[in-house]
């Protein structure tokens, strides 16, 4: 098909007086704020209260963009404990000229001190200067979103299930009857009696296991059932004692030699 000269350019005037006879909707920024979604990703807040020094978002940061200090310090010991140590928080920072914003410290943060926040404007004109310690960021922790509510039907955390659960009653054992004094003797001559007959029933089972594992015929342990003891030999019975390396004199008539291959061998 053989094309129009000029086509091309009527039809982008066309999207141009499109354009030009629309309204326009322009968010007029910084007086009005955009809308941004509860869980962008502005900035990383800090709650430094929840913070232990476990070490875990610098050491799996893959731009080395946390620094953290600390010392420890020594509790005194409550009554009757021992005194502990804990970690005490000195530094902790964020170099946002280095992050690339992954959140890999905020899902392995154990115990929740780091959080997304949607604030934004944090831009400086010197690049050094996006370098936050821990009072920035605890400021920043005020700007976080509250979670999204949960779904109709669905099971509470177990924090606040577990917070609202009333403390264990502590069971007492009960009380011992009294007995007057005819009920005591009678209750304490019934515990003998058991106590006996217990002990005559353990004796009986450990003789019949005793009688199980001794043999048969075991002979007496007394004085005369002992083996007495040989008299000494005469001394032509004694052989004499041969010299190293010589050999055993045959005092025996020689083997007969059989006939036959067996003979031969």
């Amino acid at each position: 098909m053989a094309r129009i000269p000029g086509e091309g350019l009527a039809k982008g005037l066309a999207v141009t007086m499109r354009h030009m006879l629309r309204k326009s909707e322009t968010q007029q920024y910084p007086e009005v704020h955009p809308d941004l979604p509860a869980r962008s990703r502005g900035v990383i807040a800090l709650v430094e209260e929840n913070c232990t020094v476990c070490m875990l978002c610098a050491r799996e940061c893959p731009d080395w963009c946390i620094y953290i200090d600390s010392h420890k310090e020594t509790l005194p010991a409550p009554e009757g404990g021992r005194p502990r140590a804990r970690n005490v928080l000195d530094r902790f920072a964020i170099d946002f000229s280095l992050c690339m914003y992954c959140g890999i410290c905020i899902e392995v943060c154990p115990f929740d001190a780091l959080f997304w926040s949607p604030e934004f404007e944090y831009a400086e004109y010197d690049i050094r200067d996006l370098l936050h310690e821990k009072d920035r960021l605890g400021e920043w922790a005020a700007t976080v979103p509250p979670p999204p509510a949960h779904e109709v039907g669905a099971e509470s955390p177990k924090e606040l299930s577990a917070g609202s659960r009333p403390a264990p009653a502590h069971r007492t054992a009960p009380p011992a009857p009294v007995k007057g004094p005819a009920e005591g003797a009678s209750a304490a001559q019934d515990t003998a009696q058991e106590t006996s007959r217990e002990t005559a029933q353990r004796t009986e089972q450990d003789t019949a296991r005793e009688a199980v594992r001794r043999p048969a015929a075991e002979p007496a342990s007394g004085p005369e059932s002992r083996p007495r003891r040989e008299p000494p030999r005469a001394m032509r019975d004694i052989r004499s004692i041969r010299p190293p390396g010589s050999l055993p004199k045959n005092a025996g008539p020689s083997p007969e030699k059989k006939d036959g291959p067996e003979g031969e061998r």
